[in-house]
């Protein structure tokens, strides 16, 4: 048998990794509307999100313990939450480079069920009732963005309907640098949190805790990291989040982040993880759609759901192999 504390180590470590690519990879999500329509400056927005971030991420732990608990059955082998991981890390660095969001949630639990499918675990390992909960909500959360986006929108517009464009607009600007707070903190709140169980699930399996129960290090260490990631920023993605999709304009900007933070927020408390890209992605082409159907880039919308599909089995399959790898320097 191997000597299960370097493993657990090298789980702490690539977590935190995991969870710092998730802050620059996911930067966009927070910022990328407020620094489209230029109510905020990128640096001042950047560092409202990180500090934004760092808070969300504090507030609950509800979303770790469904990562932590609800994908395998059992007790799960070091080896595999690294390769998931692992799996996780690659396919953020592969699209982040490609300038092309997609969702860490969606990586995260597709690099899981890869690395137990590939171990002795195999099929009788996974938990599908609480993988189907999971991706329901991954799936799900994006459809109610573009939906409630849509009649955000609309609402909006019949309420100011009066309102000259230019008026409107500057009314919005600085009201939309609150949503985009809200914005990151929801994101915080969420995503940060995948981490966590990550981690937790690696000190639970490995005896060093009793319980699954989020440390408060753990909390700090995971909040930190995604907060340090956000302040680094991911440009290539805060381009086609804030500009490709729709040419968002203060009021289109304040209607997506509202209507975002709500659905993000509204899952944390359910303890649901959903995808912060997909939710934002889904909220401004519903607030695109409802100016003008045709408004909205939907070949740049279809590029992303494409993503949006393949990254749970592209990120299986990396787990798995990364799973080989693994037992092959170690085992």
């Amino acid at each position: 048998m191997l000597d299960i504390h370097p493993f657990i180590i090298i789980v702490v470590v690539l977590a935190l990794v995991f969870d710092f690519i998730n802050g620059f990879h996911d930067t966009a999500n927070a910022i990328a509307t407020s620094v489209s329509t230029r109510a905020i400056s990128p640096s001042k927005a950047i560092i409202m999100a990180a500090v934004l971030n760092f808070l969300g991420a504090m507030i609950s732990t509800g979303v770790a313990k469904t990562i932590g608990g609800d994908i395998v059955v059992g007790h799960i082998e070091q080896p595999i939450i690294i390769a998931s991981l692992v799996g996780a890390i690659v396919w953020n660095l592969l699209t982040w480079k490609i300038g092309l969001p997609s969702s860490s949630s969606h990586a995260l639990v597709g690099g899981m069920i890869g690395g137990v499918l590939m171990s002795d675990m195999g099929l009788a390992g996974l938990n599908f009732a609480g993988i189907g909960k999971i991706i329901v909500a991954l799936v799900t959360s994006p459809i109610l963005g573009m939906v409630m986006g849509y009649i955000i929108m609309t609402v909006l517009f019949r309420v100011f309907e009066n309102s000259s464009p230019s008026k409107l607009n500057h009314r919005f600007k600085k009201m939309q640098i609150v949503t985009a707070a809200t914005m990151a903190f929801s994101h915080g709140s969420n995503d940060a949190q995948k981490s966590m169980g990550i981690i937790t699930l690696a000190l639970f399996s490995g005896g060093v805790i009793s319980e699954f129960e989020v440390p408060t290090i753990v909390k700090i260490l995971a909040a930190t990291a995604m907060a340090v990631g956000t302040s680094m920023g991911g440009w290539s993605i805060i381009k086609t989040v804030g500009g490709k999709i729709f040419k968002l304009e203060p009021v289109n900007g304040f209607a997506a982040d509202l209507n975002s933070s709500i659905t993000i927020f509204t899952a944390t408390m359910l303890h649901l993880p959903v995808s912060t890209t997909h939710v934002v992605s889904g909220s401004i082409m519903g607030v695109g759609a409802a100016k003008r159907i045709h408004a909205v880039r939907w070949g740049v919308a279809q590029q992303m759901v494409m993503a949006w599909v393949l990254t749970i089995p592209c990120t299986a399959a990396m787990g798995a192999l990364s799973y080989v790898a693994v037992m092959a320097v170690f085992g």
